[in-house]
């Protein structure tokens, strides 16, 4: 009898004379990882838990001894380093970037760009008006030169013109 989970697994597979194709047809795994899983190459799985799985849903779909597969699946990823220890349990301490993208999944996308954009319009409307008035208000003169243009006084004093004076060679009304 062969000695890994993958010998036992493709021995299984080429005594029911099935090929990867149709073993990933009838159990929806990726014909890459029935492969992988024969050639007990585990590193193309993130976590043990969907070696396991998927070594469970094989054995079954062959009609193996299941427990017994899966010790032996349990004996072969104690020999990795990558899969030696289980998951942690303890929760990590999470960080503002966690807080985030946690605010950010719950938000109603299609509610909220309209909103952005419209946002984005009202701004760039104001801005584009106070730079109008900006414009409006500042002298248009200014950037002349001293010999060319005289800046108004600060404090602008209304001047009057001189009213003329009463004629002196004018006859008086009787």
């Amino acid at each position: 009898m062969p000695s890994s989970v993958g010998e036992q697994l493709r021995s299984a597979r080429e005594a029911a004379r099935l090929t990867h194709h149709q073993v990933g047809d009838t159990t929806k795994i990726k014909t890459d990882h029935i492969i992988a899983l024969e050639e007990s190459d585990f590193h193309q799985f993130s976590a043990p838990v969907y070696i396991r799985g998927h070594v469970k849903l094989l054995a079954r779909h062959y009609k193996l001894n299941v427990p017994a597969i899966l010790a032996d699946l349990d004996a072969e990823l104690a020999r990795t380093e990558e899969f030696r220890d289980p998951p942690s349990l303890i929760p990590r301490e999470k960080g503002v970037l966690d807080w985030v993208t946690l605010q950010l999944s719950k938000l109603n996308l299609r509610l909220l760009l309209p909103l952005i954009g419209l946002a984005l319009i009202v701004g760039l409307l104001l801005w584009g008006y106070a730079a109008w008035r900006r414009h409006q208000s500042a002298d248009p003169l200014s950037n002349l030169g001293a010999g060319y243009y005289k800046a108004p006084p600060e404090k602008s004093v209304v001047e009057y013109l001189p009213l003329p004076a009463a004629p002196t060679n004018v006859p008086a009304r009787k």
